[in-house]
Formats: C-alpha cells, sequence, structure tokens
C-alpha cells in the first residue's frame, strides 16, 4: 500500500511450514475451541501483536471460491456463497471464521448443514460432528457482501464504490467484510471467483481468466490465481470498463482496467508497465506471478494498493497535471514491486509490514534515481534527519504501534515506508552494494509463494554478509533512537526537518 499523502490449488509445503510458527502459538487458544456446544460463541485471533482477533487457530486453508452476483447497482448487497477447503490442524468442537458486515443464510460443513452465530468479527460454526486433526474439511457459507459501509466502518476497506461499480480495497484487515475467511497474511490460499454480473459490466479479478459464460442478461466471469494469496491482495474489479491487453517480457500476459471513456487519455500510462517491469527484473529477478496489469478505478481511497497481480490505482493520479511525470512512474513501480515483496513473500505478522513497504519505497526510490536523476541520498539523508520523531510517533520499523482506534490502516506510518527504506540503506552501506544485491535476489527466490518474518531476513542478511548482523539490524529495525549511518557520520537528526516522501501536493 501507498497511502496518498494529499490525505496522508493448495499451498505448497514450504508455505505450510511457513505458517507452522504462528498455528504453533496458535494452540493454546485451540482449547477454546473446544467447548461444550451449549457455551457461548467467542470470538478468537491468532495473537497477532497489531491486530490480535485477526485470523484464527485450529486450522490451515488451502482454497477459496467466491461466487458473487452483483445486482447492477453499487448501493444493494450482492448475494454470495463463499466455499473455503482447509486442512484441520486440532480437534474441534466449533471453528470461527472471520466476517463481518454481511447477512449468513446458512452454513454447511461437508454439505451438511451446521449451527452459526456472530462473535464479535467472528462467524462462529459449529458443525454436526467434530472435526479431528488431519481431517480435510469443506464450508459453504451462503451469506450477502454489503458494499455500502456501516456507520463505524467508513473508511475500513473492503468494497471500495466507483463511479460504475466496485474493486476491492483490503487491507489490512477488511477482506472479511467482503467474504468469510481467515483473514491474516500467514495463511495464503489459492482462490477462484465466479461473479455474475449485467451484460454491460465487465468484471476482473486475481488471476487468470477460467472462462465467461452468458445466459440472458447476466454474464458470469470466472477467475483463478496459480499461486497462493493471502486474503488482503484479494481484487474483484466489476465495472463498465476496457481492460486492454499486452505482452510484457518473456511473454508475460498483461491486462489493465480502466474506465472505458478514459482507455485513449490513460494509454501512455499503461505502455510504461512492459519496461518497469523488465528493470524490476534486473534488480531481483524474474516477475513470480502469472499475468500483471492496473486498475485505475474512478474513486478517491486516499492510497494506492498492490492487490495480487492487480495494482489498485486512483485514476486522478494520472490525470492531475500536478504530479510530476517522474513521481507517477516511481509510484507505479512502487506498487508493482510489491508483487515480489508483500505479495509472493508475504509478512508473518503485521509487525513485519516493514519488508512489504520498505521494500517497495526502496525500489521506488531507486526507480526516481535511475530513471528521473532524483539522488537517493538525499532522500535518505531527509528521512534519517526526521527518523527519530516517526518512531517516537509511529514506532520503530519493525515494531509499530497498534492502530489508532477507529482508524484501522493506521499502521501504515513514516517508519515503516521511509524509515524501513532507510533500514535498507544502511545495510548496503554496511555490506557493500554486490552483497546488498545479492541478498535481495535469496530473499524473494527463498521465499516465494511463502511467509517471511525479520528474524527470516536478519538470518539471510547474516549469510550472505558471512558475520553475524543481528546486533546491527535489530538496532536499525527495533530500537527508539537511529543508530548512526554508515558512511555518512554528518547526518544528524534535526526535528524541525520533515522529510518530503513525496510531494506536498500528493
Amino acid at each position: 500500500m501507498l497511502l496518498t499523502p494529499r490525505r496522508r490449488g493448495a499451498p505448497g509445503p514450504v508455505a505450510r511450514r511457513r505458517k507452522a510458527a504462528l498455528l504453533a502459538s496458535a494452540a493454546t487458544l485451540c482449547s477454546v475451541c473446544l467447548v461444550a456446544a451449549a457455551a457461548p460463541p467467542v470470538p478468537l485471533g491468532i495473537g497477532d501483536r497489531l491486530y490480535p482477533t485477526l485470523g484464527n487457530p485450529g486450522y490451515d486453508v488451502t482454497s477459496y471460491d467466491v461466487d458473487l452476483t452483483y445486482p447492477g447497482t453499487n448501493d444493494k448487497p450482492l448475494q454470495a456463497v463463499t466455499t473455503i477447503d482447509a486442512w484441520v490442524t486440532a480437534d474441534l468442537d466449533r471453528l470461527n471464521l472471520d466476517f463481518t458486515h454481511g447477512t449468513v443464510r446458512s452454513v454447511k460443513v461437508d454439505g451438511v448443514p451446521a449451527r452459526f452465530a456472530g462473535a464479535g468479527e467472528d462467524l462462529v460454526v459449529t458443525p454436526a460432528e467434530r472435526l479431528h486433526r488431519g481431517d480435510w474439511v469443506r464450508i459453504t457459507v451462503r451469506h450477502t457482501s454489503d458494499p455500502v459501509p456501516a456507520e463505524d466502518q467508513k473508511g475500513d476497506g473492503g468494497w471500495v464504490r466507483t463511479t460504475d461499480g466496485l474493486v476491492m480495497a483490503n487491507q489490512a484487515d477488511a477482506a472479511h467484510m467482503v467474504f468469510p475467511c481467515n483473514d491474516h497474511p500467514s495463511d495464503k490460499a489459492m482462490f477462484t471467483f465466479r461473479v455474475t454480473a449485467p451484460n454491460a459490466y465487465t468484471v476482473v479479478a486475481n488471476g487468470l481468466p477460467g472462462g465467461i459464460r452468458r445466459a440472458g442478461g447476466e454474464t458470469t466471469w470466472t477467475y483463478r490465481t496459480q499461486h497462493p494469496m493471502a486474503t488482503e491482495l484479494a481484487q474483484v474489479s466489476i465495472g463498465r470498463s476496457a481492460v486492454p491487453r499486452r505482452e510484457g517480457p518473456h511473454g508475460l500476459p498483461l491486462r489493465d482496467v480502466v474506465p472505458s471513456a478514459d482507455r485513449e487519455a490513460l494509454e501512455p500510462w499503461l505502455a510504461k508497465t512492459p519496461d518497469q517491469i523488465a528493470w524490476m527484473e534486473s534488480k531481483v529477478g524474474r516477475y513470480p506471478f502469472e499475468n500483471y496489469g492496473v486498475i485505475m478505478a474512478n474513486a478517491t481511497t486516499g492510497f494506492e494498493l498492490e492487490t495480487q497481480t492487480l495494482s489498485l490505482f486512483e485514476k486522478k493520479l494520472f490525470t492531475e497535471p500536478a504530479y510530476p511525470a517522474w513521481y507517477v512512474e516511481s509510484v507505479m513501480v512502487h506498487e508493482l514491486s510489491h508483487q515480489w515483496f508483500g505479495d509472493s513473500v508475504s509478512p508473518r505478522t503485521w509487525s513485519d509490514v516493514w519488508l512489504n513497504e520498505g521494500h517497495a519505497t526502496w525500489y521506488e526510490a531507486l526507480y526516481a534515481e535511475e530513471k528521473a536523476h532524483r539522488p537517493m541520498a538525499d532522500r535518505m539523508k531527509a528521512a534519517y534527519a526526521a527518523s527519530d520523531g516517526w518512531r517516537a510517533s509511529g514506532g520503530p520499523p519493525a515494531r509499530p504501534k497498534p492502530p489508532v482506534p477507529g482508524q484501522k490502516i493506521s499502521i501504515f506510518r513514516p517508519s515503516v515506508y521511509d524509515g524501513a527504506a532507510l533500514a535498507l540503506y544502511a545495510l548496503r552501506q554496511e555490506i557493500g552494494r554486490p552483497a546488498f544485491e545479492r541478498l535481495e535476489r535469496l530473499w524473494v527466490r527463498d521465499h516465494r509463494d511463502a511467509n517471511a518474518s525479520t528474524g527470516d531476513f536478519i538470518e539471510l542478511a547474516s549469510a550472505v554478509a558471512g558475520r553475524d548482523l543481528g546486533g546491527f539490524l535489530h538496532a536499525w529495525l527495533y530500537d527508539e533512537k537511529t543508530p548512526p549511518m554508515p558512511g555518512h557520520p554528518d547526518w544528524k537528526q534535526d526535528p524541525s526537518v520533515k522529510a518530503a516522501q513525496r510531494p506536498a501536493h500528493k
């Protein structure tokens, strides 16, 4: 995610191993699931430090099948059926799903009707028979999916209403406002989307198209991912859209989603994507997914977002003449780089979000340096001057403060953007450019389609450098005060400096 400063098949064994630590840490919570049928339902979570009620213990999702029917207006609920296949990892009398802001019609477990009740933002399901560790289970939920936010949920994400339809913005904890799920990035899964809409609308979702079926005045569009995906990265665009197509490097399929009336005007920006992908591949290796594209939505969100294989942008980023071209392109690269950092390699906990945003900011700045002659050192020096203030207000990069009540995306503060990129700059200064570039390539290769933590990054960096970097990186990522910058003893903290992460008008 890049905040806009104007408002500031089943996963393979590697993916399962990446989840093991969180599943183990949640084991004590599983005893809460083993309650008598008469006990009241309770909300659960896996204990994430920033979002403690997100995710649920006792199972590991392998796939989602999300079936949505759009009524042709964005102020009425969609009818939906979500089917979840999962491995049971602990004996359960009940299982919890994250779901809120929708009406549940029925729930079946392995085809048998199950009892259900709400608890907080959880849907608590009681199957007819107890589930046992090692079972394969299918949960089918018939529900509505409401694009109109509740009064206390405005700005929280989920469905975003555009001038002609809908898009999704689920980061960090809003996918469960759209469909029932295990809404934590540690539980990645395969996705299938089936979306039915009036014939005048075009639907695009994550993954590759799986067919189009027309019946009367409606069309059903199917998409399937080829790689596991975190729930917060799910994307469905419904609108009166054009879908320009082109090829990227090595024949990579590219498809974009733009308002039909704006296709010609936006084409010069769309045409930049192949070269941007080639540039990123030259830095970190082959693009990790089956296709790519951008959605230019006619909506006001306050951010751009890296949904998997489809990056979401506000259309006005590309039509506002005050934004310099170099800046717009660097924002495009910021979201593109998330396909490697955040989407393919996903954070194990939300405290690891700096691994997403710090790297995306790093490549945004590097692209601006190489393509627009905007020196990274100047940006990093300004960030250094402001860094202690960022740490005081928002926490250090790898230990961000919890979100402000009522502002769930407020973990996305300067410390996890330029503050985290500053830590990467310090690391490159410490180990040298060749070792740093090797580390980046190994990071996305070794953790592809999986989850990784700050500890994993420190371990790999130490291996690449051939020495223990634990103390060095711990200081940069966790300390309340910013350490001295290697190679720049003259850089000082200056509370009066407000580092310009992006142009003030943006």
